[in-house]
This record gives C-alpha cells, structure tokens and sequence, in this order.
C-alpha cells in the first residue's frame, strides 16, 4: 500500500501510528478532515489479517466519521482509530492508559469514543489520561447507553422519507419490516409501535423477537423472509450489506430507512432502487443520532439539548431528498454532497478570512 499516495488522493491529513511495548498497544488514529473541528471518531478493537488491511480500515473508517459528522450539522471533522488485538483476550489498563497518552499528546485533534471491540469501561481508562474522549461512564458526565438516542433519530428520520414517499410523514397503520431487534431496533419498535404503526420483525436471537411480538404486537418471521413480506418501509438493523442483487428483486417497500451500518452493499445498489422508486434514507445520515449525543458531551452533557440535536435528523434526510431531486441523482450520492458542500462552505469562509486578515496586516505595514 501506497500510503502517502493514499493519503494524497482521499486528502487525509494526518496518519498516527502508537506502540507501547509492555501493555501490547499496536495503534493506528487516522485524521481525515478538520475543516468543521475536531476529528470525533471511536476506537475499534480488531484482530485485522495484516498491518496492512488495519490502516487501510483506520483511513475508510475515518473518511466515514468525516461525512457522517459534517452531513450531522457537527461542527467536528472525521477521525477513527484502531487497535491491533484480540477485544476478548488482549485487553489490560495499561493498554488503553498508554493509548489515552498518544491521544493527550495530539491536543484536541482527534477525539475518540467507543466503537466495535471497545467498551465504556476502555473509554473510562482513556480518560484517566486525556479529557478527549466521549462515552465514558454517567459518573464522570457521560450521556450513557446511546442506543435509546440513536433509535429516536432513526425514528425521526424514518418520518421524513415517509414524508416523500407518502405524501404524509405518519406512520399511523404503515407496515414496517424491522430486520434485527437489537437495543437500538428494540428502541425503534418502541417508538413506531407508539404511533400506530405494525410491525414485523426477524432476528436470530429468538427471545428479541418474542419481547417485540409480546410488547408492540409484532408479527415474527424467518430471517430470510423479512426482504419479501409486504410492508411499506423496510428498516435495516442488524448487519450491513442487506440491499444486494439478491434481496432488492424481494422488495416490496416504497421506504428504506433503518439504523444499519453499509446498507449498501455496493454504491451501484443505490442506483438501482433510485430507479425503482424506493425513497432511501442515507445510513450514516439517518443513524446519526448516537454521534450527536456523545459529541452534546465536548459542552458538558444537556439531554434536552442532545435530543434537539437528533431531532434535525428529520430536517436532514429532508436536505437529502432535496438535493437528490433538485440534482437529479440517487441519495446516497446527495448525502455524500450535502457533506461536501458543507465543508467545502466552510473551508471557503476560512480561505475569505485569511485573506482578509492578511490584506489589514498588508496595509497596516505599508
């Protein structure tokens, strides 16, 4: 891998590699942008085949947080780090001490929180060296478990693609196949159930889906079914990749919006359910609820403020389906643009103000 090359072509700014040899920390933090402020990106514990593919997955993940944020209306950039380990065998204090030290010594740049591998306890332990970490416990002022928070945004972002779908952002009497009924899906049955909507949902883990059939009425079916039952919206939320070659002939939903990570199993699958007619909601957009949260910390911890925050989801899948007719193009592309052209907004005013600065520092030397 070509890494400067790499690094030059995605315009990353920065690529820091952090080893302590008596805890076993093998890190890599990926800064991508910090054009709107601080790169916020969690920590990921991974056993990763080569040194190889963990940066390349430090710097995907990292370029992710950087969309994600600036498409969230954050005023923070993109970061991501990971460690080279094994989450259930690997960990110890000093480990995350250590890397709670590299991260004191980047002075605000990058922002860490948790992430797949990692725990609130793990972030507990950064913060016993550096102030820059978020989703650490309530005993220190943390916003605590954020699924109930990510489950709401998705709630909200879930009405507005109803909204252009339907002509009408009720979910009253919709059929909604909810795919994996995790804690933050859970969350989301919760709220749709609340509103009047019916509810089919699949997991593989059998008692989720009897609390969800016993306390919302939910209809269960077998994991392989959920992509062809008849429904109006269709909610990804377990594993990533579910809008593929083989499940998108299945579907009968006008709606896709759903909490999943990479729902997409390649960007060409986006064009194609564009062309269906299907309304999608933009992961890292509608599932951004659990990012503003943790970022409401960096001010001291406000829930009424936070939950403010995650209810602009619903105006920002709005900015994405305007942009995807004003532009004529599948959202998934205008979400990627509505990110763009808040950046490159920002980064123009900044280019503005230095130029101004240096034109007053200009005459007052003349």
């Amino acid at each position: 891998m070509q890494i400067f090359s790499y690094m030059e072509e995605y315009d990353y700014e920065q690529l820091v590699f952090c080893q302590d040899k008596q805890s076993g920390l093998k890190a890599i933090i990926a800064i991508h942008d910090t054009t709107l402020g601080p790169a916020l990106g969690g920590t990921r514990m991974w056993t990763y085949a080569s040194e190889e593919l963990a940066i390349e997955d430090a710097l995907r993940l990292a370029k992710g947080m950087t969309y994600k944020n600036a498409a969230a209306g954050l005023n923070l950039g993109g970061g991501k780090t990971v460690i080279i380990g094994d989450p259930r065998t690997d960990k110890n204090e000093e480990m995350f001490r250590a890397f709670g030290r590299y991260i004191q010594g980047l002075n605000g740049r990058y922002i860490t929180a948790e992430d797949v591998g990692t725990t609130v306890a793990d972030m507990d332990l950064i913060h016993e060296e550096t102030d820059f970490v978020t989703g650490i416990s309530p005993a220190f002022g943390s916003s605590g478990n954020p699924s109930p928070v990510t489950a709401y945004g998705v709630y909200r972002g879930m009405k507005a693609a109803a909204k252009e779908a339907f002509g009408t952002d009720s979910l009253e009497g919709k059929v909604i196949a909810v795919q994996g009924v995790g804690n933050v899906a859970f969350n989301l049955c919760k709220h749709l159930h609340e509103e009047g909507a019916q509810l089919i949902v699949t997991d593989i883990n059998k008692e989720a889906v009897q609390a969800a059939v016993e306390q919302f009425g939910a209809q269960a079916v077998d994991p392989d079914d959920i992509y062809s039952v008849d429904c109006d919206i269709y909610a990804p939320c377990a594993l990533g990749a579910t809008i593929n070659d083989d499940t998108i002939p299945k579907l009968k939903a006008k709606v896709i919006a759903g909490a999943a990570n990479n729902q997409l199993r390649e960007p060409r699958h986006g064009d194609t359910i564009h062309d269906l007619g299907i309304v999608y909601a933009p992961d890292y957009v509608i599932n951004a609820g659990g990012v503003m949260n943790v970022a409401d910390e960096l001010n001291g911890y406000n829930r009424d403020r936070a939950m403010k925050k995650v209810e602009t989801i619903y105006n920002n899948i709005e900015k994405v389906i305007e942009i995807a007719n004003r532009d004529r193009i599948p959202t998934y592309v205008a979400a990627d643009r509505l990110a763009e052209e808040r950046i490159e907004r920002m980064r123009n005013s900044r280019s503005q103000f230095l130029r101004n600065e240096n034109h007053i520092l200009s005459r007052r030397n003349r």
